[in-house]
């Protein structure tokens, strides 16, 4: 595991298993949101951000958190490993509520990019009947049978997957 694409909902946890499996594996953790916004909320050029990506998936380690569907294809071709928080709705808004409550509006540098609006409650909602099979859909096309592909549906096994990579990594 030194390539590793974390995918999943808003409030899931990506940002959480990314700086920990960075530690683990002492990998370089990028988070997208932080790459794609800077402090005012301003989107980077699609196609700069693509080729962000593109660079950072050429580094022999790394571990990338974000979904951003448009480039997800550019993480799971080059990915080895590919996890997909796949935790309930309700799990992920208690986690963008949660997330909201303890750090606050804004960015953090740890990850945290927290704006919450409808458009991100209506995101997080409809998730797993909308954008979960495109997910899906995507691992399967572009990573299955290549990449080892890891779906954690709680914090608690998440925790376990954790304490797991830990030690084959120690």
């Amino acid at each position: 595991m030194r390539k590793v694409a974390i995918v999943g909902c808003g409030g899931s946890g990506k940002s959480y298993v990314a700086r920990e499996l960075g530690k683990i594996l002492d990998s370089p953790v990028t988070h997208l949101d932080a790459a794609f916004y800077d402090d005012e909320w301003s989107e980077l050029p699609k196609e700069k951000f693509a080729e962000l990506q593109r660079e950072l998936v050429a580094q022999p380690s790394w571990v990338i958190d974000g979904n951003y569907n448009s480039t997800l294809q550019i993480r799971l071709e080059a990915c080895d490993t590919v996890v997909l928080m796949d935790v309930s709705t309700i799990a992920a808004l208690f986690g963008i509520f949660s997330r909201q409550i303890r750090h606050g509006a804004g960015h953090k540098g740890n990850g945290v990019h927290n704006r919450i609006h409808w458009g991100v409650i209506k995101y997080v909602a409809t998730y797993r009947r909308k954008m979960r099979p495109r997910v899906m859909s995507k691992i399967e096309q572009f990573a299955a049978g290549r990449a080892e592909v890891v779906l954690l549906a709680n914090r608690r096994q998440t925790r376990s997957w954790l304490r797991k990579a830990a030690g084959k990594h120690s």
